[in-house]
Formats: C-alpha cells, sequence, structure tokens
C-alpha cells in the first residue's frame, strides 16, 4: 500500500511536511474536539446526505475528515492534463455515436455495446448540441497505486454528485485552521460556482440572443443530493427549480415568476434522462416537463448535461475510452484505465468465474458501490450466488483486480491512521475546459475497506492542490 504521507524513504513526504506538523503541534485531543465541533457545523448548514433504503431517518452527514490531502503542482499538473484530454475524447466520442458512428464503423468498439446500452438514446441521434458538447461536467474517479501511478476507475458523464462537498470542506477548514492557509500555497477551489456559471453560458442555445438565463432543475427536496442542487443555484446567482416551475411554450421554455413568465436559455439539469419530459420519455414523471425535450431539439433551450450523455460511462464503454483518445484526439492517453475484464467475452468470463476470490466485480450499470462484489473480502456464499447472476447476464459485468489504493492519514477513534482514498475532480466542458484543482476526495473510513462511496459508510476530506513543487 502507497501512503501518501508516509511513502518516502525519508519519513514524511514533501508535500504534507505542513501536515505532520500541523498534526503534531495540535494534539490528538484537540483534533478530536474540533472533529466534533466541525460537525455541528456541517449540521447546521444542512449538509446532509439520504441514502435510500435505510430505516428511520434517512438524512445523515457524511463524515468529515480533518486531515487534508495533498497534491503537489507536479502530481496535479500530470492529473489534469490526463482529466482535460479523457473529458474532451468522451465528448468527441458522444458527438460521433449519434451522428456518423465512425468509431462504431472502424471496428474499435462493438456496435451493441453503443446501441443495444440502456443508457443510448435514440431520440437523440442528429441533434446538435451547442458547440458539440453533450457532457458539460465530467467527473473522473482516480485511484492511486503508486508514487507515479494514478489510474481512472471510472468516468461520471451524466450528473456527477459532490462539488459542494468539495467548497464546503474548504470552508470549514478555513473557519477552523486559518493558520493552515496563512502564506501557505494552497491554491483555490472558490472559483467553481463562477466557473461552473461560464460554462453553462457558454453553450446558450442559437435561439438565446441576449444574456443567457440558467436555472438548476432539481426533483425535489427528497433527492439525496438535493443540498448539492440548492447549494449550487445560490453560489451561481441562477434560479432553483423543479418541473411545476417551468412551461414550454412556442418552442422555448419559460420559467413561472411573480412578474410573468422569464425566458430560460439554460437547464442545468440533476434529475435522470427518463424523467426530463414525459411527453418524449416516461409519460408517468411528474419530475419533468411536457415539450422539454422537442424545445430541445429545436434549439430552443440547451440542456446540461444533454440526454443520453450516459452512454459514454457505462462501465462496458468505460473500457474502450483509451482507444477514443487515440481515435478523436490522435494523442496517447495521459492516465490509464484500470486493467478490466469484460464478462461478455466468454474468455474473460471464464477467467473471472474462476477468479471472483480475489476480483472486484461490477454492474456496468451500476453505481454508489451498490451491486458489487470485492472478492477478497466476500465469503464463500456470496461469491457463488455472484457467479449464478454472471452466469445468467454476462455482458451486465465487469471485472477488475482488486487494486491496493493508495492511504493517507485519516483521524480515528485510535488515532491518526492510514485509509484508503480515491478522487474525483470535476472538469467543466464549455467553449473553454476548466477544472479546479484538486477534488473530492472520499475516504473508507472502515479499517482496510477499499469502498470509499459515501452510500456505503466512505467520508471525504478537504483536498489540496499546492501552487508550487515542494
Amino acid at each position: 500500500m502507497f501512503d501518501e504521507m508516509l511513502a518516502s524513504a525519508n519519513g514524511v513526504r514533501a508535500p504534507y511536511a505542513e501536515i505532520d506538523r500541523w498534526i503534531k503541534e495540535t494534539g490528538l485531543d484537540d483534533l478530536q474536539a474540533r472533529r466534533a465541533e466541525a460537525e455541528t457545523l456541517f449540521r447546521k448548514i444542512g449538509i446532509t446526505f439520504a441514502v435510500y433504503g435505510e430505516g428511520g431517518d434517512p438524512e445523515r452527514l457524511i463524515p468529515f475528515d480533518l486531515v487534508p490531502r495533498v497534491f503537489s503542482g507536479r502530481e496535479w499538473r500530470h492529473l489534469s492534463r490526463g482529466i482535460e484530454q479523457r473529458a474532451r475524447a468522451l465528448n468527441a466520442f458522444l458527438w460521433d455515436v449519434y451522428h456518423r458512428g465512425e468509431i462504431v464503423k472502424a471496428g474499435i468498439i462493438p456496435a451493441d455495446l453503443v446501441y443495444k446500452n440502456e443508457a443510448y438514446l435514440p431520440e437523440m441521434i442528429g441533434i446538435n448540441p451547442p458547440g458539440k458538447i453533450y457532457s458539460h461536467i465530467v467527473g473522473i474517479d482516480i485511484v492511486r497505486t503508486g508514487e507515479d501511478d494514478f489510474l481512472v476507475l471510472e468516468d461520471n458523464c451524466r450528473t456527477p454528485s459532490g462539488v459542494s462537498y468539495v467548497l464546503e470542506n474548504r470552508e470549514i477548514m478555513m473557519r477552523m485552521f486559518p493558520q493552515l492557509f496563512s502564506g501557505r500555497r494552497v491554491l483555490p477551489v472558490d472559483q467553481y460556482p463562477a466557473q461552473l456559471r461560464a460554462t453553462l453560458e457558454e453553450v446558450a442555445p442559437p435561439a438565446c440572443k441576449d444574456d443567457p438565463t440558467v436555472v438548476v432543475m432539481t426533483p425535489g427536496s427528497l433527492n439525496s443530493a438535493y443540498y448539492e442542487h440548492s447549494f449550487l443555484a445560490d453560489q451561481m446567482g441562477a434560479e432553483l427549480v423543479e418541473a411545476h416551475d417551468l412551461f414550454v411554450e412556442d418552442g422555448l421554455v419559460w420559467m413561472r415568476t411573480t412578474r410573468g413568465p422569464r425566458r430560460v436559455d439554460v437547464i442545468y439539469r440533476r434529475i435522470d434522462d427518463d424523467f426530463i419530459d414525459p411527453l418524449a420519455f416516461r409519460p408517468d414523471s411528474v419530475l419533468g416537463v411536457p415539450g422539454l425535450f422537442d424545445a430541445y431539439r429545436s434549439g430552443g433551450v440547451t440542456i446540461c448535461s444533454a440526454p443520453g450523455a450516459g452512454v459514454a460511462d457505462d462501465k462496458a464503454i468505460y473500457i474502450y475510452v483509451p482507444e477514443m483518445i487515440r481515435f478523436y484526439l490522435g494523442e496517447k492517453p495521459i492516465l490509464k484505465n484500470v486493467p478490466t475484464y469484460k464478462c461478455g467475452d466468454p474468455s474473460d468470463c471464464k477467467y473471472v468465474l474462476e477468479h471472483l476470490h480475489e476480483l472486484v466485480v461490477k454492474e456496468v450499470h451500476g453505481s454508489g458501490g451498490y451491486g458489487m462484489l470485492i472478492g477478497p473480502k466476500s465469503t464463500k456464499a456470496e461469491q457463488e450466488a455472484y457467479a449464478k447472476r454472471i452466469i445468467a447476464d454476462p455482458a451486465d459485468f465487469i471485472a477488475q483486480p482488486t487494486l491496493d489504493l493508495s492511504a493517507c492519514p485519516t483521524l480515528t477513534g485510535k488515532g491518526i491512521q492510514p485509509r484508503h482514498v480515491d478522487l474525483r475532480p470535476f472538469c467543466l466542458v464549455g467553449k473553454n475546459v476548466r477544472l479546479t484543482p484538486g477534488g473530492l476526495t472520499r475516504v473508507a473510513l472502515r479499517e482496510g475497506s477499499l469502498v470509499v462511496n459515501s452510500s456505503q459508510g466512505g467520508g471525504v476530506k478537504d483536498t489540496w492542490v499546492l501552487a508550487e513543487d515542494l
């Protein structure tokens, strides 16, 4: 296991020197007390996360760890180039598969994986979104296994969540420990809302002739990420709307206000494709706006991210992203994928079934850490039950080796201990590509656990990028 703070032969790695000094000067008792204080602040602010299927009150805090994760300037430059490259390739892929399908014709990606994918929307064929951008907010999940070994675990091209925690984690740390930021070279993250707004305005539809009106569309307060929806709307100075706040007339979208209807140009939607428009997709949807998809198709409004963008982040498609980079950009991939077995391939499936005890197996359409089998942590009975699921529908699964994820110092009941982490940076794609330094570091708080998802008991950390190499 690579310890991001203590992996140096000389002890503490250079990016963590200040953190190590701060931990020692503060002391464990004070850190524990400050953690309780931070939890109180989060609760007062109202940052909660709904976990569906739990008994009792589903609202709970995502645990916040006080010890920041730190990247040097050199490390971040490498990551940022790879993230931006990947976001450009994913958008090129989406444009292609909804138009000529050249990558399929070239035999690089099997047609069935694209055109029979449940996330592929035939209704999007031939539609030309502004700037040829389909995925405007791309969340790239990255894991680290060594000093210079960063791997992409998965892509999120629809409505990746978690950026509110990036901003609030930093706010809490600056409020509680201002001395950590005094005179130090930690790059700021508070420009994200302005950058998000600029990105959304850049993709306003052709029908928009004035300053674009941007709204954030939420399914409502019962959604697990509702806090983030309202937070981002507030930070951008945009209206937070639900379906009943909008209507379509003459091919345009309008928002009901106390001063009468107001034209809407760009919708940052945080609802799933199926629920966007009951006339185009699910007729029983009460979360969507009748006629919205027709208005989008005719260029009267821009929906961000575009319907159908999810085909690019399907776990079966993920395997081919390095080839997308070569095919569309003519570049060598900067960030590698995790080695992946396709259970839809008979030889791969045979290997997976014989090695379930040592692999991580995932549903290709799954998310949030649900529906996974972590082989080394599973029982024989669990492996046998999962094998039956794979045999019943092999194409619905992929498998990856159990990675020895890097670990960061984390405050636990037993003191400062290493815990496994991953990283989700948020890349904004409009006329320009923008990337806020750092991202959401998720941490597996249970000792030995590799599952960092908040829905599975994970927590979050502030993520630092240093302005200069140390």
